[in-house]
């Protein structure tokens, strides 16, 4: 991963590839320049122009010792008996950021003076903790190397700790390495510094359980929520399995993989020195996983896969790894053993998890490399499906519906999990469209985005993913009126409780039309409940047929957030169970054209 910094915390690294270039590019100058001892003098101040004393300036020269000396009071400093030749020139100081600059033989005017002064950026945020051996019952592990890239690098002392000072507060990725354990990967973010410091405790030496995480990393692995994802963009059987609907790369995927037309693909690690990687049929290559709570309602995994650069006589190995992080020793335990496919053809294959019900366990999904060598393999994931039976084809998830015509059954509603976030976005932080969705797709992870965190079902149409005004669902302009069935609709579970049963929805719609929309609580036991508002700011609002709301109101976009209307629900009386929430676009009105029901947000508080 990339170190995400501020642009200042750019300065040093500009400076320094400054720095390199020019002497590289001045070499010949220097050689043609008029020799000679000159002196470097400049002052050192913050960003407000006041003077810092105790800088050290250090003064580097092509073969030559460094020269150092110390700002005063006035962040003045003189360093004479300088050669008239190129230089690099660091100032650093404990608190603040390093910064490098250049002088070169043209630097040095008539009287053999180069002046060299700089501004410094505060840097007192700092990055520390204790690392423990998990090899030797967690006592201090030292000569860790802790690195957050250019911004810094120490090694852990006997005791286990490390300090990573001289820091502005911002983005991070830290690494943890140390030979012989596996190398630990952290982030944390600017709002993560309580008063300029981030305390990060780290356990190395876990035994691998998938390829780079151990039983500690996996305890903070991403939850599947939901009993399907699907991926690719063919529109295999619109609106179902279509571009604008399949989101699986939203998901953790590791190592090799690529979005493509027919699905989301695994890969093997190919290139170079990697072609010499042994054949190992346990541990994957490249894999997906996630968190997900077995029940007897979604015990049966499907997967409805394909390979590509694989036939009969040279398939793809694959297969499927699930660890029970609650076991005393927990270990990847193949389910279904290694399957061999080689087919442009898709195919369907259940994996049985019938031992793991009622436990949250990790599940991964991966392709193992089968020979040393130049083995390229690709497994093309169209589907990960969970029910209390095998699925198959481009069907919907079985079961006994909850209302007809939704496609959502008992089983589904019985066995998904609570979401643990409250706050969701409709507005993608990148765009796109169908050939070139993939990096605003990956987006959506970070911002917690409706469509990677709840589930979209398109029954009659498919969404409008990247406008500006937030995610779109959507009616057919078609003389069929139905206020009972949605044309899509999104859902997720929640655990309501006091100081989590307000939900606040804003939106918006376009036109003269009027959009039907409904929210609907569904509890575990299968009870269904349409809600209406306790309040909207709506420019026009009323209830409509079969639990339905009519609105109209044109206002809202992503530079005008408090212009959308805001519709207000109590879930008060839902206290203490899990719901799951729907939110569906209705075909209320024949003949309307695309009326489209704007989700910009939705907060549960």
């Amino acid at each position: 991963m990339k170190l995400i910094k501020t642009l200042r915390t750019f300065v040093f690294v500009v400076f320094l590839g400054m720095a390199f270039l020019s002497m590289n590019s001045c070499e010949k100058e220097d050689e043609l320049a008029v020799g000679g001892i000159g002196a470097v003098a400049g002052i050192v101040t913050d960003e407000a122009g006041v003077p810092i004393a105790d800088v050290i300036v250090t003064l580097t020269g092509v073969n030559e010792n460094d020269v150092s000396a110390i700002t005063g009071p006035d962040g003045k400093y003189l360093i004479e008996n300088v050669s008239k030749k190129t230089h690099a020139i660091k100032f650093s100081k404990d608190g603040w950021l390093t910064v490098s600059i250049t002088v070169t033989a043209k630097s040095f005017g008539t009287n053999d003076l180069a002046t060299a002064s700089i501004s410094l950026v505060n840097a007192s945020a700092r990055i520390s903790g204790t690392i423990v051996d998990a090899k030797n019952n967690g006592a201090p592990l030292a000569g860790v190397t802790v690195s957050v890239g250019s911004a810094g690098t120490v090694t852990s002392g006997a005791d286990g700790s490390y300090i990573i000072g001289n820091l502005v507060p911002a983005d991070y990725t830290i690494t943890f390495t140390k030979a012989n354990y596996v190398t630990i990967t952290k982030s944390i973010s600017k709002s993560d510094f309580i008063g300029g410091v981030v305390f990060l405790d780290v356990r190395m030496g876990g035994q691998e359980l998938l390829r780079g995480l151990t039983a500690d990393d996996l305890k903070s692995a991403e939850k599947w929520y939901y009993n399907e994802y699907r991926g690719g963009r063919n529109a295999d059987a619109y609106p179902h399995w279509d571009w604008a609907c399949d989101y699986m790369c939203t998901l953790d995927f590791r190592g090799a993989w690529q979005e493509q037309n027919e699905g989301t693909t695994l890969q093997i690690r190919n290139s170079g020195d990697e072609q010499k990687k042994p054949a190992n049929l346990d541990v994957f290559d490249s894999f997906v996983f996630g968190s997900k709570q077995i029940t007897s309602d979604n015990k049966i995994m499907s997967l409805r896969v394909r390979t590509h650069n694989a036939d009969e006589a040279d398939p793809a190995y694959f297969g499927v790894q699930v660890v029970d992080l609650s076991a005393a020793q927990p270990l990847a335990e193949k389910i279904g053993g290694v399957k061999a496919y080689g087919s442009g053809n898709y195919a369907d294959f259940d994996f049985d998890l019938t031992s793991y019900i009622g436990k949250e366990v990790i599940i991964a999904i991966g392709i193992y490399r089968q020979k040393t060598g130049d083995y390229w393999k690709q497994l093309v994931l169209r589907a990960i499906r969970f029910a209390d039976r095998k699925v198959e084809n481009w069907d919907w998830l079985p079961g006994t519906e909850v209302i007809e015509g939704w496609k959502l059954s008992q089983e589904t509603i019985r066995s998904i999990m609570p979401h643990t976030k409250s706050s969701f976005t409709g507005i993608s932080p990148v765009s796109g469209n169908r050939d070139n969705y993939f990096d605003a797709y990956r987006a959506w992870r970070d911002v917690a985005h409706i469509g990677a965190e709840w589930s979209f079902v398109p029954l009659k149409k498919d969404p409008e993913v990247f406008p500006s005004e937030g995610y779109l669902i959507k009616t057919r302009n078609t003389p069929e009126v139905n206020t009972k069935v949605p044309e899509a609709y999104l859902y997720s579970k929640f655990t309501i409780a006091s100081g989590r049963n307000k939900l606040k929805f804003t939106t918006r719609n376009f036109g003269d039309k009027y959009t039907y929309f409904k929210l609907t609580a569904i509890q575990d036991n299968g009870i269904v409940t349409h809600l209406d508002p306790q309040s909207n700011t709506a420019q026009e609002a009323y209830a409509a047929e079969d639990g339905c709301w009519k609105f109209r109101h044109g206002d809202g976009g992503a530079g005008n957030p408090e212009g959308y209307a805001s519709f207000v629900y109590d879930l008060s009386r839902f206290n203490g169970e899990n719901v799951t929430i729907v939110l569906g676009v209705y075909n209320g009105q024949a003949n309307s054209g695309e009326n489209k029901l704007v989700i910009h947000s939705i907060d549960l508080k």
